[in-house]
């Protein structure tokens, strides 16, 4: 231990105050003496601490720790620096502040990161250690050479109003103790966090069962009245003409999705209705308290696999991400129900999507689901198109770059997709349709995002079809690359200096109008490519089901307007407060097709999983709240026809194993108990859609 550098009760360090006042007031905290700096309102009020000439040697220290009490009745957002003796050299923290008691604020003194740890989000803080109250900075930004630190900078972002802060020791210990603390034991043997409580949270088998027996007992409380046909389409309205298959037909104005049996179908579903949640647990065995042996009846939820993706930005910086797994939700269903649990949950999860308003079993749902006789619901499938062919970065790739769908071998693995996808399903008039893949990455980031997939296009091999196909449509235009050159504003010698890896094309402008009409035709000719192929290759193997397009959660309209002349149904991932703010809704009426919002959730913190989701609220209540909110908004647009919740139960507390997703955004937790008042503004909201 360095031990102390200075104490803000006694300083012992330079202390400089810029827009933030020295307050006389001391506050005693045990022995130690805590002093009150008021941060007024300003861009960047700061406290920094320097030591008393040259700088501090922090060799083999590994966390710097502060004592801080928040003096206001409200969280407050305090900035950490740690300033090394280059610029490059630099650690940076945010930590939210509680009101209430004195912690100690420990900062680690690398980059650190709940990612790195195999989750997305951090264990809440502060949290008690041995009677301590410690709040560990779990992201650290940075770089620091501890041999030479120059300063430590307190600030807060932008405060509206004087805020006040007190502070005591500061000091640095040696090695990660508080760091490998805030996440010792924070999953226990049924999956939930440790150190919070809830009203589903269960600590035993026997109130697991218990619980459940009542939530099912809860399921008949609310026999819905509404006149349906056995598929969920609505008999209080005029009919359509019964196809036998599910179909869209638009009167009046308004896009129906219509029944196998002729009734208008408005499509409320839940994604991702399976059995699985698995969480990495090899190599960090010690963040769970009562794991159950990698043996014996247990041994059927353990498995191995591998989630490492190079070029994927959703797995980028995620540990623990490979390796032997666990199944708790899959483990809790078998203490549920035995041998038995799979086919007592699908009888089980048919009967509460039922009761709860839903009628579609959306994307990535478990296909038993589909074949249980009693509750039955309709149900979608997914073409996922996997093979070894080229592919194109548009520079956001979240889940990976864009298939090319100029090369040969992507038509070849979409006939194999098709061919999967539709095995034993053509016949089946309780299949709504198909989507193709799942957030494809068909734009960039920032604001000339739009034109990512051309700029990505031009910047790949010589080899890339799709680039050949590109520079092929430019020759058909200008015929001379010196009237390309003109257009575009480059200097272009030949055709062939197109072909170089990483051609470094020109970003669009005003002055050179015709680079974003070249782009924006290379994007529909790109877009029309991937899904006439897609199409072509489902129709040859099934002709009656509908295609409801590729979930799209970044898009240019370009994209939108190819699905829309080649799918039946345009699909929108939009993780938005109401549908509308997540698509162009104006130029998707002009188009002619229905769209689906085929996924949106609200998550609060305050049930186990750390995560809020994308579109976080602060509670249970306001869950509830928001659902409704969007499901009235999606059921009251005449051309949206569906809206599916992501997803059915809440993710790991430890993170998934995909990408250390671990949100609370399900209808039931990782005890496959349901969040009971969730479920009911669920129900609610649902029933109101088939009274619109």
């Amino acid at each position: 231990m360095a031990g102390q550098l200075a104490d803000l009760g006694q300083p012992s360090a330079k202390v400089a105050l810029a827009q933030v006042q020295r307050s006389a007031h001391e506050v005693r905290d045990g022995a130690v003496v805590l002093l009150p700096f008021v941060f007024q309102p300003a861009a960047a009020p700061q406290l920094t601490i320097a030591p008393a000439q040259g700088a501090w040697d922090w060799t083999g220290q590994g966390e710097l720790r502060l004592r801080v009490q928040n003096g206001m009745d409200w969280a407050v957002t305090l900035r950490i620096d740690i300033d090394g003796a280059g610029k490059d050299q630099a650690l940076h923290a945010t930590v939210g502040i509680p009101a209430g008691p004195a912690q100690t604020v420990v900062v680690p003194l690398h980059a650190a990161s709940p990612r790195a740890q195999g989750m997305q989000v951090g264990p809440p803080m502060p949290y008690d250690s041995n009677g301590q109250r410690l709040l560990v900075a779990t992201t650290v930004e940075g770089q620091l050479d501890a041999h030479q630190v120059a300063a430590v900078r307190l600030s807060m972002p932008a405060p509206q109003a004087a805020q006040t802060l007190l502070f005591g020791k500061l000091e640095t210990v040696a090695g990660d103790a508080a760091l490998r603390s805030a996440y010792t034991a924070i999953v226990d043997g049924y999956g939930q966090y440790t150190r919070g409580q809830w009203p589903e949270k269960i600590g035993s088998d026997a109130a697991l069962r218990a619980a459940q027996a009542k939530a099912q007992a809860a399921l008949g409380e609310h026999p819905s009245n509404l006149q349906r046909d056995r598929y969920g389409g609505r008999q209080d309205v005029p009919a359509f003409k019964a196809t036998g298959w599910f179909r869209t037909e638009r009167r009046d104005g308004r896009w129906q999705l219509v029944t196998p049996e002729g009734h208008a179908f408005f499509s409320l579903g839940v994604n991702a209705v399976v059995t699985e949640q698995r969480s990495y647990v090899q190599g960090r065995e010690w963040m769970f308290s009562g794991l159950p042996s990698d043996s014996g009846a247990w041994q059927a939820f353990y498995g191995d696999s591998d989630n490492r993706a190079p070029d994927a930005a959703a797995t980028a910086g995620i540990g623990y991400n490979h390796g032997r797994w666990f199944d708790f939700y899959a483990a809790n269903l078998y203490r549920l129900d035995g041998a038995n649990w799979k086919q007592a949950w699908l009888a089980r999860s048919t009967a509460r999507l039922r009761a709860w308003g839903f009628n579609t079993l959306g994307n990535w749902s478990d296909e038993a689901l589909a074949k249980e006789r009693t509750n039955r619901l309709a149900y979608t499938r997914s073409i996922e198109v996997e093979g070894v062919f080229g592919n194109v970065s548009s520079g956001y790739d979240y889940w990976g770059r864009m298939p090319d769908p100029f090369d040969p071998r992507f038509a070849q693995a979409a006939e194999a997709a098709a061919v999967k996808a539709t095995r034993d399903a053509q016949d089946d008039p309780w299949l709504l349709g198909y989507f193709s893949d799942n957030e494809l990455a068909w734009a960039g980031a920032g604001p000339q995002g739009r034109w990512g997939l051309a700029l990505g296009t031009l910047r790949g091999e010589a080899r890339s079809d799709a680039k050949q196909a590109f520079i092929a449509a430019l020759k058909r235009k200008y015929g001379e690359p010196a009237k390309l050159a003109a257009a575009w504003g480059i200097e272009l010698p030949s055709w062939d200096a197109l072909n170089a890896t990483g051609y470094n094309a020109p970003l669009p402008g005003e002055a050179h109008p015709a680079i974003a009409a070249d782009y924006s035709a290379w994007l529909r000719q790109y877009a029309e490519q991937y899904f006439r192929v897609v199409t072509e290759a489902l129709h040859r193997h099934d002709a009656h089901h509908l295609f409801l397009g590729g979930r799209f959660a970044v898009n240019t309209p370009e994209a939108v307007a190819a699905c829309a002349r080649y799918c039946d149904v345009m699909s929108f991932n939009a993780y938005t407060d109401v549908p509308q703010h997540g698509a162009d809704m104006a130029a998707i009426a002009r188009l002619g097709k229905p769209v689906m919002f085929t996924e949106f959730h609200f998550g609060s913190d305050d049930r186990g999983p750390f995560g809020r989701g994308v579109v976080p609220v602060w509670n249970e209540a306001q869950r509830g709240e928001a659902y409704a909110r969007y499901v009235q908004a999606a059921a009251k647009d005449p051309n949206v026809v569906g809206a599916h919740w992501f997803e059915y139960t809440d993710q790991p507390v430890s993170g998934r194993a995909l990408d250390g997703e671990n949100a609370h955004v399900g209808l039931v937790g990782i005890t496959d108990l349901p969040f009971q008042n969730f479920v009911e503004a669920v129900r609610k909201a649902n029933e109101q859609v088939y009274q619109r």
